[in-house]
């Protein structure tokens, strides 16, 4: 094993420090949708992409022309993933209430913020999670509908009591 000089760390630091610059608002932003914590209070979300990131850096002289980012993304969507494997599809504690994604779960909140957030095709989406092409698919319709969902209580649209009575056939 070749032994590192101090001189020779500093243009990879520079580099990734670069990288972590340029992503790292994004890549929080993926890891923060993926552990369904606010915005504000993400300590989860800031632990995985602190793993990732520790990851990518580890390897970033083996990168040889493959994009960090994908290389970044792809070991937080795994090790987010494997923590939830790890507690059989849940989490070990419920998500703070805040997150957009909270109502899903972590499954359904992966593939979503993979297929929808982060544009991954859907084939490569099931083949990076072991999956057949047609659950992923299935899954992500699950949650969609979910999302899509009325909150319990909301009004009703506009116009859609007038609506209603035109249908019946009852007065206006």
């Amino acid at each position: 094993m070749r032994s590192r000089h101090a001189f020779d760390d500093v243009p990879r630091a520079q580099e990734f420090r670069a990288y972590v610059a340029g992503a790292g608002g994004r890549l929080l932003h993926t890891a923060t949708l993926l552990t369904a914590e606010p915005r504000d209070a993400n300590p989860r979300a800031q632990r995985l992409l602190t793993l990732a990131l520790a990851r990518t850096y580890a390897c970033w002289d083996r990168l040889h022309g493959e994009d960090p980012y994908d290389h970044t993304r792809r070991y937080l969507m795994i090790r987010f993933a494997l923590s939830t494997l790890r507690y059989g599809g849940r989490l070990p504690f419920r998500p703070p209430p805040g997150g957009p994604l909270a109502g899903l779960s972590p499954q359904e909140r992966l593939i979503l913020v993979m297929r929808l957030h982060e544009g991954i095709g859907e084939d490569q989406t099931a083949a990076l999670l072991g999956l057949p092409a047609e659950r992923v698919r299935a899954v992500q319709n699950r949650a969609m509908a979910v999302m899509l969902r009325p909150a319990p209580g909301s009004a009703p649209a506009p116009g859609a009591r007038r609506h209603g009575a035109v249908m019946t056939g009852e007065a206006r």
